[in-house]
């Protein structure tokens, strides 16, 4: 047994010997970065402008050391005429970085000593790369990061022919070539041109280093560097430098156009979207955008009153689900009936979410009330989403609250619209199932709208003639449609007065120039309402939303 237990430690002694003996501590590179503004470090007075090369460092180990030699307003000729370069040339050992990116400031052609011709840059580029060789390090050659330029909301590029010369010039001499001018173009685009306002330095007035504000389309933005920077690193991945090693942080190209990333495989910043809404800071005021992976997310959300301006955009409306299965009689810890709002899978009391490419499901089933989504905050837009249950699947909660509905569909069976706050429907399809009514409003008496559905699809897989148009859930309930297709599944009456003839005196229930064979107007009850063209113009989005208009980039 001795003789076992000496062999044992003898064994672990070696092992530890091997592991020391194997363990080489990586080692130290150097990054030079040589470039214009939209790369260089910034003094405190310019702050939160910062150039994308602040913010690289943070992706590698601490063995990898970045000089930022980047400056302001510099071209390659003024960088190298003002004795730069050379300083760069000098210091340079065997296995260093050398990242060159121009051309902000080379196109400035009418500027002496700044501006180059088309040739002169190639010229100058060679320079810096062959000079780069002969140190024995690696130069990296990126096109210049685009300018945010949109005209009358078009997209535009400013760089002229000086992106192509770095292309060209990287194929012939064969040198590793991110391509930063397009990467930061998808990046742009993706973002669009209100959102992308956040990779730049814009600022309100006020500030301490620009009290009349700054609208700067050129320069970044803390967020915008590190995500420029990022995509840098992704493009030492795709080349697949030595350097690539000495990445420590996951870049997922994928995820650099929002805030946060939620995705179940572990790819994004979150694995739960209730994770992602308690990382907004509370009464934020800018947008903040949530991407959401595919996947079925069971969760029952609550996005509160001091998350502001989140938006959720889903991968694809199909495949990313966010879901959950309370209903009505179902018992919460007190053995307590959970009721009808308490049922609800999603609830949204902040001010101006907005969600787009999402399914919202309740799975209860036919079980009676089993609320997908209730929304309670102002200014709630939706965009190609779905809602998917039975009986009360959205809950239009707020009776404060402006809702926006573009494209989306919408089922279900009894009520399964229904509430208080005033709501667009715009382009949707709102499908019925089994029977029942389309619509149950209670519109507070002072409001003068309450649902309108817009060139809307109003169908079904119920039977003909089983649904109304809308009862009344409180007495002042307005519901108009307008240019909608009404199909089969619609009552010859329209509309119901919820077993209460005196709603028929307080309700306002019209229609205008709808189509389809549940459209006729003569078996209408006699209470409800056609417009007149007068009537109709009146029903505007700035007007029946009281001002806002979700359409506006504003």
């Amino acid at each position: 047994m001795k003789n076992i237990s000496s062999v044992f430690l003898r064994s672990l002694a070696l092992a530890g010997c091997i592991v020391f003996i194997f363990w080489v501590k990586p080692k130290p590179v150097t990054i030079y970065m040589i470039g214009d503004s939209t790369m260089a470090n910034k003094q405190e007075k310019a702050y939160p402008e910062m150039g994308w090369g602040m913010a690289f460092s943070q992706f590698f180990d601490h063995e990898v050391k970045i000089d930022n030699r980047a400056q302001n307003g510099r071209s390659t000729l003024s960088f190298i005429n003002e004795n730069r370069w050379q300083p760069v040339v000098d210091a340079l050992k065997k296995g260093d970085y050398v990242f060159i990116q121009f051309g902000h400031n080379d196109e400035k052609i009418d500027k002496p000593g700044v501006g180059t011709s088309l040739e002169l840059y190639k010229n100058n580029l060679a320079k810096f790369v062959n000079e780069s060789r002969r140190k024995k390090a690696i130069p990296v050659l990126l096109t210049p990061i685009m300018r945010r330029s949109f005209v009358n909301g078009v997209f535009t590029d400013t760089h002229g022919g000086y992106p192509d010369v770095v292309r060209q010039l990287a194929d012939s001499l064969k040198v590793p070539f991110i391509d930063m001018h397009r990467m930061s173009e998808k990046l742009i685009l993706q973002l669009g041109e209100a959102r992308s306002k956040i990779l730049f330095n814009h600022l309100d007035s006020g500030h301490v280093n620009y009290p009349k504000g700054i609208v700067d389309n050129t320069h970044f933005s803390p967020v915008g560097a590190k995500k420029m920077a990022a995509l840098v690193v992704s493009g030492i991945k795709e080349l697949k430098l030595g350097l690539a090693k000495r990445i420590t942080t996951q870049i997922h190209p994928e995820n650099l156009a929002y805030d946060f990333v939620v995705a179940k495989d572990g790819t994004g910043d979150f694995k739960t979207v209730q994770e992602a809404i308690n990382a907004v800071p509370d009464y934020r005021k800018k947008e903040t955008t949530i991407y959401i992976k595919n996947g079925t997310y069971k969760e029952k959300l609550v996005l509160a009153e001091s998350k502001s301006l989140i938006s959720f955009i889903g991968e694809s409306v199909d495949s990313t689900i966010i879901t959950y299965d309370d209903y009505n009689q179902k018992k919460n810890i007190f053995e307590e009936d959970k009721g009808t709002s308490g049922s609800s899978g999603f609830y949204i009391y902040g001010p101006g979410f907005s969600a787009e490419n999402i399914t919202f499901s309740n799975t209860a089933g036919a079980v009676g009330q089993a609320v997908a989504v209730l929304v309670a905050g102002d200014k709630a837009k939706f965009k190609n989403c779905r809602f998917l249950g039975f009986q009360d699947t959205l809950y239009t909660y707020g009776r404060e609250s402006r809702q926006y509905y573009s494209n989306c569909y919408i089922e279900g069976t009894v009520d399964f619209i229904f509430g208080s706050s005033t709501a667009v429907f715009d382009s949707c399809t709102i499908f019925g199932k089994r029977g029942g009514f389309f619509t149950a409003a209670s519109t507070p008496e002072n409001k003068k709208y309450g649902y309108v559905f817009i060139n809307c699809k109003i169908t079904g897989d119920a039977p003909e003639n089983s649904f109304y148009l809308g009862r009344p859930w409180r007495p002042f309930a307005k519901t108009v449609f307008i240019n909608c297709n009404l199909d089969k599944q619609v009552a010859p009456e329209g509309w119901n007065n919820w077993s209460n003839r005196s709603n028929e005196k307080t309700a306002f229930y019209a229609e205008y120039k709808n189509s389809g064979p549940g459209a006729a107007t003569g078996k209408r009850v006699a209470w409800s309402h056609q417009l007149t063209d007068a009537e109709a113009k009146e029903y505007t989005l700035e007007n029946i939303l009281a001002g806002w208009n979700p359409n506006s980039s504003k």
